[in-house]
């Protein structure tokens, strides 16, 4: 076995024997193929900083001491919890960081320097790490690769990350805690909209609203857009953007007429500075991100549909798409959708919880925010 490599708050790299022995296993990644390794890992790779998302929730006390290297997307893309990270882990900002898979500018050298037992990469970037031959270079020096994937399918394959991620971590135990507490949280969702069987709003879905000045990115029958049909709602791009991510043109939102219309947003400076998108996350100005969403509702797009008349017209977290929280987004959309339905349930205080029983960071509300009062 390695001697085990941790980060002190100092940056310092420390030896240690502590952990379970390690074994070979054989495990069936989210791409289906069989990787055999040493388990538990002791020194990962990660393809992309947001699994973070994952791993926080496996190792809550040190979710950083196996970690050796990651993409720089993390601080960039989710800068709000980037920042809660780094209070309370520093050492967070002393890893080293790694170009894409997608773009070609991975260095496998640099990552080979690095020793990892793992290489753990989200599914969407297969095709362009086996077209660069970075899967076949691993390889070469005995780095295997692990699929994960809580983007591309995140109802089918958020849990099965999880519970791939427990087997590489030796955290079974804790993996299957979470996935009880998800589906029993997705429940309190689901039993009531098959239950009651309410009539369905259109919902149009606004990916990353502001972020540009085109319109409108949105979400077909996938991610955000399974989230809508969860939560009791119609996606209006439903038919119209075949596969999980796409675009609608200002007419056919008009036409649509949609009664809700729920926008993604995140702080995204780093790629846009000062854009207009609806900055909601951990500790957001409320009072901010709702002058922003107000704004959006003057587009062209939005011209004399329901939601804006109405003020249904709401903003959430962008990351829900890209984390294993998104039933937290569903409860929050179901509550929008259905607010009869849905009186005595809670987002907010789920989310709180979530991060009491598992996450290792503190709550900070600002996670979505809506014109309609609340």
């Amino acid at each position: 076995m390695k001697p085990l490599l941790s980060m002190t708050a100092g940056g310092l790299l420390l030896a240690s024997s502590f952990g379970a022995a390690a074994e070979e296993i054989t495990l069936t990644d989210i791409a289906g193929r069989q990787v055999t390794l040493d388990a538990p890992v002791e020194r990962m790779i990660l393809g992309e900083g947001r699994q973070v998302y994952l791993l926080g929730a496996l190792e809550p006390e040190a979710p950083f001491n196996k970690v050796v290297g990651w993409r720089e997307d993390f601080s960039q893309a989710d800068p709000d919890n980037y920042a809660h990270y780094a209070k309370r882990f520093p050492e967070l900002e002393k890893i080293p960081t790694f170009g894409g898979f997608k773009d070609g500018t991975f260095d496998v050298e640099q990552a080979a320097a690095l020793k990892p037992d793992v290489v753990l990469m989200n599914l969407e970037a297969r095709q362009a790490t086996e077209d660069a031959a970075y899967d076949d270079k691993l390889a070469q020096l005995d780095i295997p690769i692990v699929y994960v994937d809580f983007r591309e399918d995140p109802l089918a394959n958020t849990t099965p990350s999880m519970r791939l991620m427990g087997q590489l971590l030796g955290k079974e135990d804790r993996a299957e805690a979470f996935i009880a507490y998800t589906e029993e949280q997705m429940a309190r969702v689901t039993d009531v909209i098959a239950e009651q069987d309410p009539q369905r709003p259109d919902v149009f879905i606004d990916r990353a609203g502001g972020y540009s000045d085109d319109c409108c990115m949105s979400f077909g029958p996938g991610n955000f857009g399974e989230y809508v049909d969860l939560a009791g709602g119609h996606n209006i791009a439903e038919g119209i953007i075949p596969s999980t991510f796409g675009t609608l043109n200002p007419e056919q939102i008009i036409a649509a007429n949609p009664e809700h219309v729920v926008v993604t947003g995140g702080s995204w400076d780093a790629y846009v500075p000062g854009g207009k998108w609806v900055g909601v996350g951990p500790g957001a100005d409320q009072n901010l991100a709702r002058e922003k969403l107000q704004a959006l509702t003057q587009r062209t797009a939005m011209t004399g549909i329901q939601a804006v008349d109405n003020d249904n017209f709401h903003a959430i977290w962008h990351q829900f798409y890209n984390s294993p929280y998104y039933f937290v987004a569903v409860q929050k959309m179901a509550k929008w959708f259905h607010p009869e339905l849905f009186a005595d349930l809670d987002p907010e205080a789920t989310m709180q919880e979530l991060h009491e029983r598992f996450l290792p960071v503190d709550y900070a509300p600002g996670y979505w925010v809506s014109l309609k009062d609340e």
